[in-house]
């Protein structure tokens, strides 16, 4: 299970890295959607991309302070069950919404394997 988290916890540091990183660029394909697919304001872009850094900069210190990995994990759940909704909400085909119900699920087994490690060490 330990070995199972760390993958999983590592494949989510890149991952979101990468698309907080591309968020807070200003990457233009990410404004048209935030704003004409979503209906969100270009401001909550940038939002989102400072989230997505910083939990995976928190999972990126997880994997020496542990307790950090629950919390940025349960963070990034929750981000992605809104990506998740808002990819439903704005019309678009269940495709689109895999890749973020997919990432969910890798923060879920990452929140509940940590907190089971966590409860194995204590």
């Amino acid at each position: 299970m330990k070995w199972i988290v760390r993958i999983l916890q590592g494949l989510l540091v890149v991952m979101f890295f990468m698309t907080g990183f591309v968020k807070l660029a200003g990457d233009p394909v990410q404004a048209e959607a935030f704003t004409e697919i979503y209906g969100y304001g270009i401001w909550f872009m940038y939002v989102v991309g400072v989230i997505e850094v910083i939990a995976a900069f928190g999972l990126l210190i997880g994997f020496w302070k542990k307790q950090f990995v629950v919390i940025f994990s349960a963070l990034l759940i929750l981000v992605m069950a809104g990506a998740v909704f808002t990819h439903l909400q704005a019309g678009q085909e269940i495709q689109v919404a895999t890749l973020p119900f997919v990432l969910l699920l890798m923060a879920a087994v990452v929140f509940l394997g940590q907190r089971r490690l966590n409860g194995k060490a204590a």
